[in-house]
C-alpha cells in the first residue's frame, strides 16, 4: 500500500480535530492541500483577501469555541493574514493557520517569495513554528489546536514548506486533548477576599471577556443574584448579565469617562474583576483608590494600577461559587450616584426610540436593531463611530450575541465575520454593522457570501468620514485633517455583486426594511445615512476610552 504524503496526513489530522471549514486563498505552495480537499476532509471556502479569511474563522473560533482554520500561500500570502491572525490573538480568540513555504532547501538564498514566516508571525501569536518533519505533522497539529484553545485563546500558526507536504509519511493523527476546566482557587485566598467583600460598602462587578463562556456566565448571575453587587462590563462581555438582573448592570465600560459604569467604578471601594482582560480596558482607565479582587483562570498581570489585593486563580465559575457561600447572606444596593447615572442611560435609551430624521440618529438605529432581533440573535459590530453607540444603547442579555474587535479594534472585521458566524450558526438570524469607513475595506467578501447563498443583512451606516478620528481630532486639536472620503452608491455596488441592497431614506423606514432584509435567502445590504452631530457628547471630560487614542 503506498504511502500517503504529508498533505494528505495534514488534512487527516484537521478531520481528527474536527474542522468543517478552511477558510482561504488558494496558491501554487499549498496546492498538494487543496488537491487532497477535493476528495475529503473540511469545506474549502475560497475567499477574496487572506485577511478576511482569517476574521471568518476568527468569527467561527468565538462562536464555536474551538479552533477556525483559515489558509494562504507562501510569501503575499502569508503577510496578507497578518492582520487577521493578531486580531485573534488580541481578542482572545482560538484560530490555527496555515501558509505555504517555500522548500527547505532554498530557505537560505534569496529566492521568489521566500520569507521568515514563523519569525514574522512569533510576536502575534500564542505559537509560531515551520514543520520540517513531515512525520511530526499529527503532534504538531494537535499542539497548535490545544495552544489556541486553552486561556488566554489567540491564534496558532504554521509554516509548511512544499518539499513537506510532497513527503511520503506513515504518521497517524492524534485525536485532540484539551483540558475544558481550571484547577480552584486557594482556600486561604477565598477567606481572604470574602473578608474584603463584607467589609465593602459599594462593590461592582467588572466582567470582562473570560466570563463569557456559559459556565462562567451562570455563575456571574447567581452571584449577582444572591449578593445584589451591580455589575459593569466589558464591550466582549456583553450577554453575560441576564435580562432578570437588569437593574444591577451599569452599562459597558471602555466607551467615555462619564458612563453610568464608569460613575460606578469611580463610587466603588471594591472592584471585583471577573474574567478581566486589560486588553479590553487598561487598568490606568479605571482603577483608582478601591480595592481590587482578580477572578479568573490566569494570574493577574500586575501593574501600578492594577495591584490586586485577592488574586482568584482558577475555575470562574467553581470560584464564584464558593466565595459566595463564603459571604453568606449579605446583600447590597446601588450606591446613589450609580443608581442616578443608571437611570440617565435607561432615558436616553428611550429616547432613541422618538428620534426622526432624513440622517438618522445613531440611537434609533440601534433601538430598530434591537427591536429586529431576538435575544439569541447576532449583531457583530466593526469598529469604527457607529461601535459606540452599539455598545452604549444595544442591550443583550445572551453572552456572545453582541461581538465586537476590542483587543486589537481592527477595521474591516464585520462583513467577513458574518460570513464566518453564519457558517458557525446557520439557524440565528444575523445583523452586521460597519461604518462606510471600514465596510470597503473588506466588501469585497460579499462576492463571497453571494457565492455560497448566504442569509445576513449587513447594515452600513454612511456619513463620508473616519468620524470616529475626526470627534478626537475636533477635541484636541478643534479642526478636522485627512478623515472625509468618497462613497460609491452602495445599494448599486451591492446589486452588483448579485446580493440586494436597499436603502433607508428616513428613519420611519428603518423598521420595514429590517424586516425585509432578514426574510431575503442571501446577503442584503443596507445603506443608513446617519446624523454623527451627537459623537461629541459622547467624549465626556475623559475622551473616548478613557482618553486614549484610537482609530
Amino acid at each position: 500500500m503506498a504511502k500517503k504524503n504529508g498533505a494528505s496526513l495534514l488534512v487527516d489530522c484537521l478531520e481528527a480535530h474536527e474542522v468543517k471549514y478552511i477558510f482561504g486563498v488558494p496558491g501554487a505552495s499549498v496546492m498538494p492541500i487543496l488537491d487532497v480537499l477535493r476528495d475529503k476532509g473540511p469545506a474549502f471556502v475560497v475567499c477574496r483577501h487572506e485577511q478576511n479569511a482569517a476574521f471568518m474563522a476568527q468569527a467561527w473560533g468565538r462562536l464555536r469555541g474551538e479552533a477556525g482554520v483559515c489558509m494562504a500561500t507562501v510569501g503575499p500570502g502569508a503577510t496578507n493574514l497578518v492582520t487577521g491572525v493578531a486580531t485573534a490573538t488580541a481578542d482572545r480568540d482560538p484560530l490555527v493557520a496555515i501558509a505555504g513555504q517555500t522548500p527547505r532547501s532554498e530557505q537560505w538564498q534569496t529566492r521568489h517569495q521566500n520569507i521568515d514566516e514563523a519569525r514574522m508571525f512569533d510576536p502575534i501569536t500564542k505559537m509560531s513554528l515551520q514543520v520540517n518533519a513531515a512525520e511530526a505533522i499529527p503532534e504538531i497539529i494537535a499542539s497548535a489546536f490545544r495552544t489556541a484553545e486553552t486561556p488566554r485563546q489567540g491564534s496558532a500558526f504554521l509554516a509548511f514548506p512544499k518539499d513537506v507536504l510532497d513527503a511520503a509519511v506513515s504518521a497517524k493523527p492524534v485525536v485532540r486533548s484539551i483540558c475544558d476546566h481550571a484547577g480552584d482557587a486557594d482556600e486561604e485566598e477565598i477567606e481572604r477576599a470574602s473578608a474584603l467583600v463584607l467589609r465593602a460598602k459599594r462593590p461592582v462587578l467588572l466582567v470582562g471577556v473570560g466570563a463569557s463562556d456559559k459556565r462562567s456566565t451562570r455563575a456571574v448571575r447567581a452571584f449577582m443574584e444572591t449578593t445584589g453587587i451591580p455589575a459593569v462590563g466589558t464591550f466582549e462581555a456583553a450577554g453575560v448579565v441576564g435580562k432578570s438582573l437588569v437593574d444591577q448592570f451599569l452599562g459597558r465600560v471602555g466607551l467615555a469617562s462619564e458612563e453610568p459604569g464608569d460613575a460606578a467604578l469611580h463610587d466603588a471601594d471594591l472592584v471585583i474583576t471577573v474574567g478581566y482582560d486589560a486588553v479590553e480596558y487598561a487598568p490606568s482607565m479605571w482603577a483608582g483608590r478601591a480595592r481590587i479582587i482578580h477572578i479568573n483562570r490566569l494570574a493577574a498581570e500586575v501593574d501600578a494600577a492594577y495591584d490586586p489585593s485577592s488574586e482568584l486563580v482558577g475555575d470562574i465559575s467553581h470560584t464564584l461559587h464558593r466565595l459566595q457561600k463564603a459571604i453568606g447572606e449579605k446583600r447590597w444596593k446601588l450606591s446613589a450616584r450609580a443608581e442616578r447615572a443608571r437611570q440617565k442611560l435607561v432615558a436616553e435609551q428611550r429616547q432613541g426610540t422618538a428620534m426622526s430624521g432624513t440622517h438618522i440618529h445613531p440611537a434609533r438605529i440601534v433601538a430598530e436593531l434591537r427591536k429586529a432581533l431576538g435575544d439569541h440573535d447576532l449583531l457583530i459590530s466593526d469598529v469604527g463611530a457607529h461601535q459606540l453607540w452599539l455598545a452604549r444603547e444595544f442591550f443583550t442579555f445572551q453572552p456572545r450575541t453582541l461581538l465586537f474587535s476590542m483587543g486589537f479594534q481592527t477595521m474591516g472585521v464585520a462583513l467577513p465575520w458574518a460570513i464566518g458566524a453564519r457558517l458557525a450558526e446557520p439557524h440565528r438570524k444575523i445583523i452586521s454593522c460597519s461604518g462606510d469607513g471600514s465596510f470597503l475595506m473588506s466588501a469585497m467578501e460579499l462576492e463571497t457570501a453571494v457565492r455560497l447563498k448566504l442569509p445576513f443583512v449587513h447594515c452600513v451606516w454612511r456619513d463620508g468620514t473616519y468620524n470616529l478620528v475626526e470627534i478626537q481630532q475636533i477635541a484636541q486639536y478643534g479642526r478636522t485633517s485627512g478623515t472625509a472620503f468618497g462613497n460609491p452608491d452602495i445599494v448599486a455596488f451591492a446589486k452588483s455583486f448579485g446580493a440586494t441592497g436597499l436603502r433607508v431614506n428616513h428613519a420611519s423606514g428603518l423598521a420595514s426594511a429590517f424586516s425585509r432584509a432578514l426574510k431575503v435567502r442571501g446577503p442584503v445590504i443596507i445603506d443608513i445615512p446617519v446624523d454623527y452631530r451627537y459623537n461629541a457628547g459622547l467624549l465626556g471630560k475623559g475622551g473616548l476610552f478613557g482618553g486614549r487614542s484610537v482609530d
